[in-house]
């Protein structure tokens, strides 16, 4: 079986003992056979190792720091959310807000611990927020570092958990949430306590001849507006685009302009990838099919 190796991180990996190179964003492949069991470990810098036997009960249930995407002949193993190798309790900011005592600390990983009369809440949060400044939003909690933030109540219930920078923070909560996407799409989203009341997607980038079938995909991924990039053969179909291609979770890149994989949930950390594949006329896709 065709295995590709990513990490969210620069890490070693070896196979049955043998060093086969550094893994991180770009790829690592190797051919590896399920039946044959065989031991991997991915090694970060200051983290705790990431083993695993790769056979047949690591595909169908991977460890909860793996995520499995099956494609077309083969399969991606992503590694992320790498214990700390320091296993010791690291308090790394302590704040009394009202009655609630709020301790933000490190042990293996990032969680925050809320305190107050509903009792004793732990949360589990991601490292982008290891330094992030802890506030008090009416009787809610904010967690707000540089890249990320997080909306926590007064009874330890995570709310809003979420990458974005904070434009407003005194009786609501406004956030500029970035798509990541091809067109430089960000939301500037609202809420009040739970209640998502508004948002507004941004568009900063114009599509190129390259990105073209990359930035159609991720504008319906998102609910971006999309029939500017189709041909006026299938803007009658526009509404209907959403259901044929289903619920996928994101869109990622062949080495063909014009064939885009979307990635659909099987199951919990098992996502398989979809291929299809753009027709161009005049300049406007007309049509799309799955390839």
């Amino acid at each position: 079986m065709r295995v590709i190796f990513l990490a969210d991180r620069t890490c070693a990996l070896t196979v049955n003992g043998v060093y086969l190179g550094l893994v991180d964003g770009f790829e690592r492949t190797c051919e590896l056979n399920p039946e044959e069991r065989v031991f991997c470990e991915l090694q970060a810098s200051g983290c705790a190792p990431l083993s695993f036997l790769f056979d047949e009960t690591f595909l169908l249930d991977p460890p909860p720091q793996i995520k499995l995407y099956y494609y077309a002949g083969g399969v991606a193993v992503y590694a992320g959310d790498f214990l700390s190798a320091d296993a010791s309790l690291q308090v790394i900011k302590q704040t009394r807000l009202g009655g609630t005592l709020i301790t933000l600390y490190r042990q293996g990983k990032l969680q925050l611990n809320v305190e107050n009369e509903t009792g004793f809440h732990l949360i589990e949060l991601p490292a982008m927020l290891n330094d992030g400044e802890i506030y008090a939003i009416g009787e809610d909690f904010l967690i707000e570092g540089e890249t990320a933030f997080a909306l926590i109540s007064h009874d330890g219930t995570l709310w809003v958990l979420s990458e974005g920078r904070i434009i407003e923070k005194e009786t609501v909560l406004k956030a500029e949430v970035p798509f990541h996407d091809c067109l430089g799409h960000t939301a500037v989203c609202t809420w009040e306590r739970d209640k998502l009341i508004d948002c507004a997607v941004r568009t900063t980038h114009e599509p190129t001849e390259m990105t073209f079938a990359l930035a159609l995909f991720e504008s319906v991924l998102i609910g971006a507006e999309f029939t500017a990039f189709l041909h006026e053969s299938l803007i009658e179909r526009a509404q209907v685009l959403r259901e044929y291609l289903g619920e996928f979770q994101s869109v990622v890149l062949t080495q063909e302009p014009n064939r885009i994989g979307l990635v659909y949930r099987r199951k919990e950390r098992i996502f398989d990838v979809r291929y299809y594949r753009v027709e161009l006329t005049d300049g406007k896709i007309s049509n799309i099919s799955s390839d």
